[in-house]
């Protein structure tokens, strides 16, 4: 069955819920119902205990982005994995190191979790990478990251709409491209430094987007979101 324009659309919106604890996600979710069927949940919530949410949302249906951001020795990142599949959750961040990127592939195969690597945070630029001992821009060591993704058999990266038009010349149409960043045309860029609109990061060959903050902080979360699927259809 084709899925209608709006299910596409809805499915490839994912609300991060960046808040204190598991009882204010919760609310959020009940307050979103079934204007979203994509969460995002990252360390702030993670660590606040939010875990035990991602069973909860995938045993209601919805699907989960576990945002941790794995780095660790090889052993240590396929447990990893293998815990965020008895978790049930349907993506699942490292960061994209060559290594780290094997290792979660191998612990990923044969199930329906998608690995994702993050290039570079959608925070940084060129001036951070050089604070950090870079000697690259962002767009070049984006760039490497997404062909050594490629190489090691990831589902797919997290970068910045910006660069998504360059990754996709790399690693073709079939890979997941996630991009935060987001800022529809009604919110503010906050901490954001390499950011765009959901129509232009769609047009861009990101295959789904992440939005907190214009989410959360809006005076009503479910125009905010109704708002942010007119501009992505």
């Amino acid at each position: 069955m084709v899925q209608s324009t709006q299910a596409i659309a809805d499915d490839r919106l994912i609300v991060g819920l960046d808040l204190p604890d598991r009882a204010a996600a919760q609310a959020m979710v009940e307050l979103l119902g079934d204007s979203v069927s994509y969460y995002k949940i990252g360390f702030q919530l993670a660590l606040a205990g939010g875990l035990p949410l991602v069973r909860e949302l995938a045993d209601a249906g919805k699907k989960v982005f576990l945002d941790m951001k794995l780095l660790d020795i090889a052993n240590t990142v396929e447990k990893g994995v293998e815990s965020a599949l008895g978790l049930g959750a349907s993506m699942l961040t490292i960061h994209a190191y060559p290594q780290v990127m094997r290792a979660a592939a191998k612990a990923a195969q044969g199930t329906d979790l998608t690995v994702l690597g993050v290039t570079v945070l959608t925070s940084m630029n060129d001036a951070d990478l050089t604070e950090a001992g870079y000697s690259v821009t962002v767009s070049e060591l984006v760039a490497q990251r997404a062909r050594q993704a490629q190489e090691a058999g990831i589902g797919g990266l997290v970068a910045s709409a910006e660069e998504a038009g360059a990754i996709r010349n790399i690693v073709g149409p079939h890979m997941a491209l996630v991009t935060p960043g987001i800022r529809p045309a009604f919110a503010s860029a906050d901490d954001q430094k390499r950011i765009v609109t959901p129509a232009d990061a769609l047009a861009r060959g990101a295959s789904h987007l992440v939005v907190a903050r214009p989410v959360l902080r809006a005076q009503n979360p479910r125009e905010a979101v109704a708002a942010i699927l007119a501009e992505m259809r």
